[in-house]
């Protein structure tokens, strides 16, 4: 660790208690092997966390507005992403994931390097609103990370990957599903349920398929893992902007 990472993870057990972090401690401990086979290609996995790759939306108190929020706004949020999709396609972008670059998924952002994107506001003004008061502002979104309307055109798959860590988790509400459609997560298939919210843990391998006939659209907004404290989501905040500070990503 940096001498600023000390620093900072010495405020936080002074202030929270001198075991408020050991499970962040223990993450960066070289040589740990408590994670599942199929979470071997992630970097971080953060110990005493459920090893479970789905979850139920609703499981979790802390996500139920968000959830709500999203499955009772699907109709409005469908018909402006509709319209963004035929009128405003400048908005969308070939998703760039850490691992690659995708033509065949588009992407339309709505909260991104630690804030929303102020231009969705107009783009797609109900699901930024329903982002803002139900994820952002409750701190309840992952600021490592982001939210989007993930876009897969037909005939585009999602290769087999993990993403990076566990201690965030993925919320896809499912917005235009055509038939064809469908998920992979630690060697399970589901499709997703049109107005429904899938939620899973993506430091377990999974892919994604669209065989149908059109564009399949999801919003994803990356969470919180709900099992983690406030002093660890504070511990975490500071040691991922630090690496990627010192890897040069700002």
């Amino acid at each position: 660790m940096t001498p600023e990472i000390e620093r900072i993870f010495a405020a936080i057990r002074s202030e929270s208690g001198p075991e408020s972090i050991t499970r962040v401690e223990q993450m960066l401990k070289p040589g740990r092997k408590d994670r599942h086979p199929l979470q071997k290609a992630a970097k971080w996995i953060m110990p005493g966390l459920s090893r479970r790759p789905w979850h139920e939306p609703y499981e979790y108190a802390e996500m139920n507005p968000v959830v709500k929020a999203l499955e009772s706004n699907h109709a409005a949020i469908k018909e402006e992403l509709t319209t963004a999709w035929s009128t405003r396609r400048e908005k969308f972008s070939d998703y760039e994931h850490y691992l690659t670059r995708q033509e065949d998924w588009q992407a339309l952002y709505l909260f991104r390097r630690g804030r929303l994107v102020e231009s969705s506001a107009h783009t797609t003004p109900t699901a930024y609103r329903v982002l803002k008061e139900f994820a952002v502002d409750t701190e309840k979104i992952c600021p490592l990370l982001e939210s989007h309307f993930s876009t897969l055109l037909p005939g585009a798959a999602v290769a087999p990957h993990c993403d990076l860590w566990n201690f965030s988790i993925n919320l896809h509400l499912a917005v235009d599903i055509p038939d064809g459609c469908s998920i992979t997560v630690a060697e399970e298939t589901r499709s997703w349920e049109e107005g429904k919210c899938l939620l899973f843990d993506y430091s377990f391998e999974h892919e994604a398929r669209n065989d149908g006939s059109r564009p399949r659209a999801c919003l994803l907004v990356d969470l919180w893992h709900p099992e983690t404290t406030l002093p660890e989501r504070k511990a975490l905040v500071a040691l991922i902007t630090e690496i990627r500070t010192l890897m040069g990503d700002k």
